[in-house]
């Protein structure tokens, strides 16, 4: 890797004008990159160019498209054209100055020469993709800071509503108590449909699917409200059968010795969990990352100075997010805290999986063939 003591590199940023990847063509090269850079709206996600200017101080030499989601912790090179090397080193030293924990570059055009010689390690590829959502074959990270991640399969969700089920699958083939080849839409649907308060997970029975799933996992559901939850959307006649399914949940829990505690579940808390090699399940709303309040389950599985690193099985493709965004995913603890408490009782919900009791592999399902 190179050194963290690199020389400062001369670079301008300027906000992404869609005309401007025009006169980057033409400049630069790239023919792919226009058609690319327009094509979605990626204006939530504050798109910039980093450009390296000649000796003329006039013209670029290199330049590249940057974004990232908000209130996260990285940057992401959607390309860079003209001098890549150059580019690249001028996008990690504008992620330097900004103190971030990481940048990310997708495979649209970086081959893993380039990528390897900028410091950067390949991303695995992902297993499945979330519903909708295009994305390059390849993506690679670098690290700016102290902290080693492991990286634990990426899996979109292939619905809009199995979110806990898939955070929980991946949690699991992390740990080494689910082989990867068992993430598939069987194990996805057959979970959610054990854990589902029609159509989301919430905390209680998605911390009971679990446990039934995989009986050596210690499993413990935290939820700081003794009210329904999630159910606020919904007219009256459908919050009250869904209330009654997740009084069921409880009953259910205390049958298979699964606690809940009521306790706030601080963040000092999960990144000791995570810390001890344990996964948290978390609860958040997107109005932060994507613009939209919906509750939202991310795995957390990393913890780094200032941040914890999440696993969001789902990306936007309306906004050019992909895997590459959503995938190792770094967070600051105070946007962490803030996404993960939700309106109306300003609840935290969240499930922590521990390390299995006895040895073994189990599946909740065969995977897909």
């Amino acid at each position: 890797m190179p050194s963290q003591q690199e020389p400062p590199v001369k670079s301008v940023v300027v906000p992404f004008e869609p005309a401007l990847s025009q006169t980057l063509l033409s400049r630069l090269g790239g023919h792919e990159v226009p058609e690319r850079w327009q094509a979605v709206d990626r204006s939530a996600h504050a798109p910039h160019v980093v450009a390296v200017p000649g000796d003329d101080g006039e013209d670029w030499t290199a330049a590249a498209l940057v974004t990232a989601r908000p209130d996260t912790a990285y940057l992401k090179i959607v390309d860079a054209l003209g001098d890549v090397p150059a580019a690249v080193a001028a996008v990690v030293a504008h992620a330097r100055r900004q103190e971030l924990a990481q940048v990310k570059w997708e495979g649209w055009t970086a081959s893993p020469e380039d990528a390897a010689a900028a410091g950067f390690a390949p991303l695995s590829p992902p297993l499945m993709r979330s519903e909708g959502a295009d994305g390059p074959a390849a993506g690679y990270v670098r690290w700016l800071g102290d902290g080693v991640v492991t990286d634990p399969p990426y899996y979109g969700q292939t619905t809009h509503f199995t979110c806990g089920a898939v955070t929980a699958l991946v949690a699991q083939a992390h740990g080494g108590t689910l082989p990867r080849e068992g993430l598939g839409r069987r194990a996805e649907l057959t979970l959610w449909r054990d854990a589902t308060n029609f159509p989301a997970c919430e905390p209680v029975g998605l911390g009971v699917a679990v446990r039934r799933a995989w009986p050596s996992s210690p499993v413990t559901v935290h939820l700081d409200t003794d009210r329904p939850v999630m159910l606020d959307h919904y007219p009256e006649k459908e919050q009250e059968w869904r209330a009654l399914l997740q009084r069921a949940s409880r009953s259910d829990a205390g049958r298979a010795g699964v606690p809940v505690d009521p306790g706030h579940l601080s963040m000092t808390a999960i990144r000791d969990a995570v810390g001890r090699r344990e996964h948290v399940l978390l609860l958040l709303s997107l109005a932060g990352m994507q613009g939209f309040d919906v509750p939202h389950w991310v795995l957390c599985h990393g913890v780094i100075p200032g941040a914890v690193v999440i696993e969001d099985p789902w990306a936007n493709a309306e906004t050019g997010d992909t895997w590459v965004d959503a995938h190792l995913l770094p967070v600051p603890d105070a946007s962490l805290d803030t996404m993960s408490v939700l309106a109306p009782d300003r609840f935290r919900g969240a499930v922590t999986i521990g390390r299995p009791q006895r040895s073994g592999v189990s599946s909740c399902a065969p995977a897909d063939e």
